[in-house]
C-alpha cells in the first residue's frame, strides 16, 4: 500500500512510458502533450496518423502508432510495435470514445453497435492485449476514461451512459483482481469538458471545463494515487450524491430534467 492511496503514485514521469488510446482530440490529445511536457515517452494512437503527429508535433520522445481501437487485430500489432520499441509499458490510458446524444427512440442498431465497440470493447480487446505482459512484470498500470454519465442515466446519453457505467464497473473489478499483482488501476469520471464531441450538446453544461484543467485533474489524481480521479469536484460530488437517492426520489429529479417530449 502507498501511504493511504489505492494506487502507486506517479510524481516523476521522467522515462516512463505511456501509450495514449484515443489521443486525436479532447482529454486523450492533452493528456498526451501533458505527459511529454513531464518528462514522459508517449505513445499516440487513433485512427489518423495526421491528426496524431499534429498533437505530438514531433517531440522527440513521441511515438505515433495509428490503429482502430474496435480491431483487435490493431491492438496487438501496435502492442508488438511499442514492445520492441520500450523495455515495457509503464501504462495504458483508455480514452478512446464515441458520443452523439440521443433519445432512446432515436436508436439506430448500427450506431449502437459503433458506439459500444468503440467504449467499451476496445477496452477489452486492450486489456487482452497488455495485461499478460504487466501480470508477469508485476508492474504497469491501466487508466479508463469513464464519466460521470455513468453514475446514473442522464438525459440523452442513452448509448455513451451505459457505456460508461460498464467502465465503472470494469475498473472496480480490475483494481479488485489486479492489485494483488502489483498493477494500478485508475478510473477518471469527469463531468463536462469541452471537446468536438461535448459541443454536439444542445443544452448549457454545468461546470464546463477545459481539457487543459482536465488533464491537470488527471495527472494530479495519479500523482495522489487515487483509484477514482472525478473532476470537477463540486458538479461530480453532486452527481454522486444524486446517484445514492432512492429511485422514488432519483428517478422524479431525472424526469425533470429531461423533459421528455413526444417521440
Amino acid at each position: 500500500m502507498h501511504g493511504f492511496s489505492l494506487n502507486p503514485r506517479w510524481t516523476d514521469w521522467t522515462g516512463k512510458h505511456v501509450w495514449v488510446v484515443g489521443a486525436s482530440s479532447g482529454i486523450g490529445a492533452e493528456l498526451a502533450r501533458t505527459l511529454l511536457a513531464h518528462g514522459a515517452c508517449v505513445a499516440v494512437s487513433a485512427r489518423r496518423a495526421d491528426v496524431l503527429a499534429s498533437v505530438v508535433n514531433g517531440h522527440p520522445r513521441s511515438k505515433v502508432v495509428p490503429m482502430d481501437a474496435r480491431v483487435p487485430g490493431d491492438w496487438v500489432g501496435v502492442h508488438k510495435i511499442l514492445s520492441n520499441t520500450w523495455n515495457a509499458i509503464d501504462m495504458v490510458v483508455f480514452c478512446a470514445a464515441e458520443y452523439r446524444p440521443l433519445r432512446p427512440w432515436e436508436v439506430i442498431a448500427d450506431e449502437a453497435r459503433r458506439t459500444i465497440e468503440t467504449n467499451l470493447c476496445s477496452v477489452y480487446y486492450g486489456l487482452s492485449t497488455v495485461l499478460p505482459a504487466m501480470m508477469s512484470r508485476h508492474a504497469g498500470s491501466v487508466v479508463l476514461l469513464a464519466s460521470v454519465a455513468g453514475y446514473l442515466g442522464l438525459p440523452n446519453a442513452t448509448i455513451y451512459g451505459p457505456t460508461k457505467a460498464a467502465m465503472i464497473n470494469l475498473a472496480e473489478l480490475l483494481y479488485a483482481e489486479l492489485h494483488p499483482y502489483g498493477l494500478g488501476v485508475y478510473l477518471v469520471n469527469p463531468g463536462f469538458v469541452k471537446t468536438r464531441l461535448t459541443a454536439r450538446n444542445d443544452f448549457t453544461m454545468p461546470a464546463l471545463q477545459t481539457t487543459e484543467a482536465a488533464a491537470a485533474s488527471i495527472l494530479s489524481g495519479l500523482a495522489r494515487g487515487r483509484f477514482e480521479i472525478a473532476f470537477p469536484t463540486r458538479f461530480t460530488r453532486a452527481m454522486r450524491l444524486l446517484s445514492m437517492l432512492p429511485y422514488v426520489l432519483r428517478l422524479t429529479l431525472l424526469q425533470r430534467l429531461m423533459k421528455t417530449p413526444s417521440p
